[in-house]
């Protein structure tokens, strides 16, 4: 993962790697806790979903971020223990308080990590381990799912979920001076990581079986939220506009990059937080894999 990337990455994860993020901890652990409340329905459908023969004691989630994971399987699954493994102190440490106030400090243990490395820290023996947004950052990501193979005990269960980009949130005919300008700053985010990110939208199914994985179970989840629903969706799409134009500000044109900043202009009327036309639209696939 370059230092490029590390500044520029659009999707909403934990970062799992040993770089350090500094100024961008804040700004990422903000879109982190914005998923979450977001999409917290469709993390709780997903995670009620899992095909478990047996409801997990030990859990691991790797690249947990500030936590939408581990709270939303320590819901699921109350008398369970997670292991929350990710790069970034500032977001194990904002986990952590989130842990104390839900009365959940005892059932979590947090452990900063770089999950490139060839040698991972004793991660105990799960039943299940969550890996969301996180794998596709993954330098080798064969070696870190035979990492995850030998971590896991007898038939348990490896959940990775991805998603094919950052969200839509406007329409397709906004900005009215500029219409599908959204589109085409997330195609030139894309070229940036095509570069940067390349297993970002990949099949995980082949990959977990070459890894010695048996694919039980593999699901895509559509979402589409009106942005009445919830306020939050105006921050999130003000967020995620922000680390878009800080990806593609070289290479957007004038007019485009115009339009942008006007929407990110919180002063102008036509800021995207005053918007009333908002959605938040994305897909996430999960795959669930069985250590035989």
């Amino acid at each position: 993962m370059t230092s490029a990337d590390q500044h520029t990455c659009l999707s909403p994860h934990g970062d799992p790697h040993g770089h350090r993020r500094s100024h961008d901890d804040s700004g990422q652990a903000e879109i982190l806790d914005l998923d979450a409340e977001v999409l917290a329905e469709h993390i709780a459908s997903i995670t009620a979903w899992l095909p478990l023969e047996n409801e997990p004691r030990r859990i691991v989630d790797l690249g947990c971020g500030t936590g939408a994971g581990t709270f939303a399987l320590l819901e699921r699954f109350p008398e369970a223990h997670v292991t929350a493994v990710d790069a970034s102190a500032g977001h194990l440490r904002l986990l952590n308080e989130k842990a104390r106030a839900r009365g959940m400090r005892e059932q979590v243990r947090t452990v900063q990590a770089d999950l490139d490395s060839s040698h991972w820290p004793d991660l105990g023996t799960p039943d299940l381990v969550w890996a969301s947004a996180s794998m596709h950052h993954m330098a080798d990501p064969g070696r870190a799912l035979t990492s995850v193979h030998g971590l896991l005990a007898p038939r348990g269960l490896f959940a990775v979920v991805e998603l094919a980009g950052f969200p839509r949130f406007l329409p397709a005919d906004a900005p009215e001076e500029r219409p599908g300008l959204e589109e085409r700053a997330h195609a030139a985010a894309d070229r940036f990581h095509a570069e940067h990110v390349p297993h970002r939208g990949a099949d995980w199914g082949p990959m977990l079986t070459a890894a010695g994985f048996t694919v039980v179970g593999e699901r895509t989840i559509s979402v589409n939220i009106e942005g009445g629903r919830s306020e939050a969706i105006g921050r999130y799409a003000y967020g995620g506009l922000q680390r878009i134009r800080g990806a593609v500000a070289s290479v957007l044109g004038p007019d485009d990059l115009a339009a942008l900043d006007e929407l990110l202009d919180t002063d102008s009327p036509h800021s995207v937080l005053r918007r009333e036309d908002l959605a938040l639209r994305t897909e996430r696939t999960v795959w669930a894999a069985r250590r035989a």
